[in-house]
């Protein structure tokens, strides 16, 4: 099991960093993607992070305001939103795979977490 965190209420014009880590197992040999379900909405794919660090951008990706990455020293992936918008307010999810897949390809594979709230708003 996946664990998110660091969701938050923030005004627009804001940062969070969300974070993933695992619960009893090492995120090391495993690829890892975020992705957001707005309320009424399909989950969509933000970015995910290769055993390796390569990263792959799904289509909601915006690569100048929204980073993945990962510390495999602290077992954890992070993603770093600045600039957050009303659109961005969503329930976030992390998830590992043995690879990024490729467009939706990643539904009904990995293991998820529970998700992290964001909600942006003034």
């Amino acid at each position: 099991q996946l664990v998110e965190s660091g969701g938050d209420l923030v005004q627009p014009g804001g940062s969070l960093r969300l974070s993933c880590a695992p619960s009893g197992f090492t995120l090391d040999y495993y690829a890892v993607g975020w992705f957001r379900q707005a309320p009424g909405k399909e989950r969509e794919g933000i970015s995910c992070i290769s055993i390796g660090g390569d990263i792959t951008h799904y289509p909601v990706s915006e690569q100048d305001r929204i980073t993945i990455s990962r510390d495999n020293a602290k077992n954890t992936v992070y993603l770093q939103m600045h600039n957050l918008k009303l659109e961005d307010t969503a329930v976030y999810y992390c998830a590992a795979f043995s690879v990024c897949w490729g467009g939706r390809s990643w539904h009904g594979r990995g293991t998820w977490g529970q998700g992290t709230r964001v909600t942006v708003s003034s």
